[in-house]
């Protein structure tokens, strides 16, 4: 059988324009410290008691990857990172975590790299003399890299298992002609392959992007402002300022629709994305936010869409959105899974008019009001769980500006049906 994707040129939504007063968004106060090095510290004091959430964010992700055969390394930091430091192999540093009893992980994006742990405000000294270590005296053997490198192409491979994972790599490298947003944050399996070989350029990436012009320290919970800043200061003022930035490439325009197959070798059922370009993220410029409000709209569960493709015509089985915050323009796509492969171009007609349909026809004001309400209570609901303003992914993207909830939060509410 055959997936299908189809990259088509960049959207444009004309539907949605401005209005409201804005209100307060975040329910904490919080601060914002930039050291001379050029770290940022964002402290936010909550009301749970006795618990610390801490946060590294660091602004390197795949789009950092412009060279060619160059391609995964932000995604292979994810993994040494973990490898051990000058002061603290891996084993010491497990078992410092254990004692703890901190839970820590990582994740790597387009856009950044995120390390993340919760754990008792008592041993936040400690966890930061760890970090610091970490982030400034990264070190592993060339056996321990290589080691690295055979399971990110374990990862590599187990993604590439799923029919999801391999359309969205092939939507990637269709629709991105010279932006980096063309190979996903695993790489190009070539450059994943070769990646035993480059061990020293393992070190140059390091040294390039982990600096303290490119990190972000979250800390939340039941943390005190001036107690942080100092010993924030304490581990990490040393660390050196760099110098590196990188050309990233513009995506130029796309004058016409773009369409591949990729045939799956086992029985599976027919997979279809339909994608756009859509603008970046911006605190400033409405396009981004008013298609947040219209995605669930148009291809949501409760859309027109969903409820003829999927409920009443039952011709799909399974029909979402996606359209993630980047740095750069990014893809808004919808996928579809389609029952019986002669119903595909049928399915694609009617995802390509349902987009057409918004750039005609207003969506009623109390339709955006009460999805922007359903959103904005989803958005309080992470704030109210238990340390959770470190460890959310939108809060990663936010922490990079100084007031960052707010004008997250200013565009979609000035957004009015006109």
């Amino acid at each position: 059988m055959k997936l299908l994707i189809i990259a088509s040129l960049i959207l444009c939504l004309p539907l949605l324009a401005f209005g409201q007063k804005a209100r307060k968004a975040f329910a904490y106060d919080y601060t914002v410290d930039d050291l001379p090095n050029g770290l940022r510290l964002i402290t936010v004091p909550t009301d749970y008691p006795n618990l610390v959430a801490l946060q590294i964010v660091v602004q390197t992700g795949s789009r950092n990857e412009p060279e060619k055969g160059k391609s995964g390394y932000a995604h292979l930091f994810e993994h040494l990172m973990f490898r051990g430091s000058e002061h603290y192999d891996a084993h010491q540093r497990d078992e410092i975590l254990k004692k703890a009893g901190a839970n820590d992980n990582a994740y790597t994006s387009d856009d950044r790299t995120v390390y993340h742990e919760v754990f008792s405000k008592d041993d936040l000294d400690k966890i930061l003399e760890l970090e610091a270590d970490r982030f400034q005296h990264l070190k592993y053997p060339l056996d321990g890299y290589k080691t690295e490198t055979k399971a990110v192409l374990g990862e590599f491979n187990k993604n590439s298992a799923a029919p999801e994972e391999k359309l969205f790599e092939v939507l990637r490298a269709t629709a991105y002609q010279r932006h980096t947003y063309t190979h996903t944050t695993m790489g190009f399996i070539e450059d994943i392959e070769d990646m035993p070989n480059q061990y020293d350029y393992s070190l140059q990436f390091y040294s390039r992007y982990y600096r303290p012009e490119y990190a972000t320290i979250v800390l939340v919970g039941d943390v005190k402002h001036d107690e942080a800043l100092a010993m924030v200061k304490k581990y990490f003022g040393a660390w050196k300022r760099g110098n590196y930035v990188p050309d990233i490439p513009t995506e130029g325009d796309q004058k016409e629709p773009r369409e591949k197959h990729v045939d799956w070798p086992s029985e599976t059922l027919p997979l279809m994305y339909v994608a756009f370009r859509g603008p970046a993220y911006s605190d400033v410029k409405k396009d981004k936010a008013a298609l947040d409000l219209l995605a669930p709209i148009a291809f949501g569960e409760n859309s027109d869409l969903y409820q003829k493709l999927v409920l009443k015509e039952q011709k799909v089985d399974q029909l979402s959105y996606n359209f993630d915050d980047r740095a750069d323009p990014e893809l808004f796509f919808v996928s579809a899974r389609v029952k019986d492969e002669k119903d595909m171009n049928y399915v694609r007609q009617q995802v390509l008019d349902t987009y057409q349909h918004y750039t005609k026809e207003l969506v009623p004001q109390a339709m955006l009001d009460s999805t922007r309400s359903r959103g904005d209570r989803r958005f309080n609901g992470r704030l109210h769980r238990p340390a959770p303003h470190a460890a959310d992914d939108r809060q990663a993207v936010r922490a990079l500006r100084h007031d960052y909830s707010e004008r997250y939060s200013r565009p979609r509410r000035s957004i009015l049906c006109r």
